[in-house]
């Protein structure tokens, strides 16, 4: 019998306390590596009642259900992939193909289903997942539903949670998981040695450019990434060299290629040694694939080549090279991948990542959910000023890590009560649109106020808009200037001037005489203009405003209207605001 590790343990404790409290869908978030079959076993063990353990390839309901039989107790299999329909033992280890077709009184009398790669029940809505847990669910309505994955964030979904144990709000969407109740980082499972280091090389030849996939929200098209693949075919046998020669070098034993399309893997296993390269994809038969993978790990050929095939379910530990020549959509996916590598072997004490996507994942960074901004942003850590949780945004930072800006916009944090699991949001905004007819804070895309439900103009309307009034100029502004002056009466006050690139200027004028005037001040320009809107004071002079200046931002355009003689500012559009 296997014994658990400390935190192998401690996610089956957080699931057992949970369960104890609330009835709704959870999730664990394991790496690859970090033992699930192991944690699935255990749950299924100390369950009262029957388990339904689900998964999508037979390889996975193997695994699980080998595992589980290493306590030395009886399970059956339902997977028509294995050739076994079993359905009586007390946990049952299911393909979700096999089992969706299963007859009707298979359902009954189940307590517990756990989900192996969980991920794809978001993902795939209305399908064989769902139709399975609406029958276990008529049947068993104090059904408990656990799922796994090493992977809770997906391109064009986002979070498959709702609520992490980390006290972070992961997406005010509606999800079928509610909550992860413990994840595991893969920085841990290295540092402890559960596995092999990853050595991310300085790649010396070129890397193909998918920025283009990057800019677009939403998941990327087979046909696009062919698309980009064609424009530069010249770089591939290049880049295939390139891992031919580190492999040979640094005399490695065993290189997974992840590639983007089917065509692009074959073209690559032209440019392979013969009779050292064997290619898998979606379509390969069954029988075939296991050959294939069998002989890869007898070390029969060194390179395998595969196309979202292998990025689960595959266990090799003498791989020592990855190389990674397809887009991912997520950090979460990425570091997946490179997991195929980091299997423990004697034979073995690090894992080469040849990475030639150029798109700057990093194999310990955080998943941050919102959209990076800018490619030369970096993951950056904020704290609320409200609740003080730590927020991951994208943004700047200097050589030693201190923050000079950053592109949150509302804290994720969030406080669970200890006896109900009740979840109440922080909600503090770091930046925000006002409503013009309530006064209440909306997030700076919102087209309506969520308290009062009146229209918000966003921010491309009001551009639109501006350029086609003659009463209205917009300028870009180039830079920004504060000087303090003088009025006719010998009031103090501060000018601000924004310049265009041409050197024409529009300027507001704030003063600080009255407290309103300090208020009217910091709603008004402070908080938007600051890098770090979460440092926001009351400033109460012009000399404190021109002191912090190199705190304060441009904004992408500077609104003006016509009012007698003169322009005044009346809106300031911020990148973050416009569509992208």
């Amino acid at each position: 019998m296997y014994k658990l590790r400390d935190y192998q343990q401690q996610a089956v404790a957080n699931v057992i306390k949970f369960f104890q409290k609330r009835r709704e869908p959870a999730v664990i978030v394991l790496p690859t590596g970090a033992g699930k079959s192991l944690v699935i076993a255990e749950l299924a063990r100390i369950a009262n009642g029957r388990v339904l353990v689900l998964a999508h390839v037979k390889e996975l309901v193997e695994q699980n259900y080998e595992k589980y039989k290493s306590y030395g107790l009886p399970a059956g299999i339902y997977s028509a992939s294995l050739g076994k329909k079993e359905g009586i033992q007390k946990v049952i280890f299911g393909g979700v193909q096999s089992v969706a077709r299963a007859a009707d009184d298979f359902f009954n009398n189940f307590s517990l289903l756990i989900i192996d790669e969980c991920h794809r029940v978001a993902e795939e809505g209305a399908t064989q997942y769902q139709e399975v847990i609406k029958k276990l669910q008529d049947r068993n309505p104090k059904l408990f539903i656990l799922g796994l994955t090493a992977t809770p964030f997906r391109m064009g979904l986002g979070w498959i949670y709702e609520y992490s144990q980390t006290g972070e709000i992961k997406t005010e969407k509606k999800r079928f998981f509610k909550q992860c109740v413990y994840e595991l980082p893969l920085s841990y499972m290295i540092k402890n040695k559960f596995l092999t280091v990853p050595i991310k090389v300085d790649i010396p030849v070129t890397c193909y450019d998918f920025s283009a996939l990057t800019e677009k929200d939403g998941a990327y098209t087979i046909s696009e990434v062919e698309e980009i693949l064609k424009s530069q075919k010249r770089l591939t046998p290049l880049i295939i060299k390139n891992v031919i020669d580190i492999t040979d070098r640094y005399n490695r034993q065993g290189v997974m290629i992840f590639s983007a399309t089917v065509k692009h893997a074959q073209e690559i296993m032209t440019y392979l040694p013969n009779g050292e390269a064997r290619l898998v994809v979606g379509d390969t038969d069954i029988k075939e694939r296991n050959e294939i993978v069998n002989d890869f790990k007898e070390r029969k050929f060194k390179y395998l080549v595969n196309v979202s095939v292998l990025t689960t379910g595959f266990d090799a530990p003498h791989v020592d090279v990855i190389a990674i020549l397809r887009p991912t959509e997520s950090n979460s996916l990425y570091q997946q991948i490179i997991g195929r590598g980091l299997r423990l072997s004697s034979e073995k004490k690090d894992c080469y990542v040849l990475d030639y996507t150029g798109m700057g994942h990093d194999i310990f960074a955080p998943e941050i959910t919102d959209k990076r901004p800018r490619k030369d942003t970096v993951p950056v850590r904020v704290e609320c000023p409200q609740c003080s949780f730590e927020n991951d945004f994208w943004g700047y930072a200097d050589d030693e890590g201190n923050i000079i800006e950053h592109f949150g916009r509302k804290c994720r944090g969030a406080t669970q009560h200890p006896q109900t699991f009740e979840i109440q949001p922080c909600g503090f905004r770091f930046r925000f649109k006002l409503c013009h007819a309530c006064g209440s804070e909306n997030d700076i895309t919102a087209r309506e106020c969520e308290k009062c439900k009146a229209v918000l103009i966003d921010a491309d309307t009001k551009l639109k808009q501006a350029k086609l009034s003659k009463n209205a100029h917009v300028l870009t502004p180039d830079r920004i200037t504060f000087e303090e002056r003088i009025d006719k009466n010998s009031n103090p006050f501060l000018e601000i001037r924004y310049y265009d690139f041409d050197g024409q200027y529009i300027s507001e004028a704030h003063f600080f005489n009255h407290p309103s005037s300090i208020k009217k001040f910091n709603i008004n320009f402070l908080r938007s203009h600051l890098r770090r809107p979460e440092l926001a004071v009351d400033l109460q002079t012009p000399k404190d405003v021109i002191r912090f200046k190199l705190l304060f931002r441009l904004p992408a355009f500077v609104i003006a209207r016509k009012q007698d003689k003169y322009w005044k500012i009346t809106e300031k559009v911020f990148a973050e605001e416009l569509a992208r």
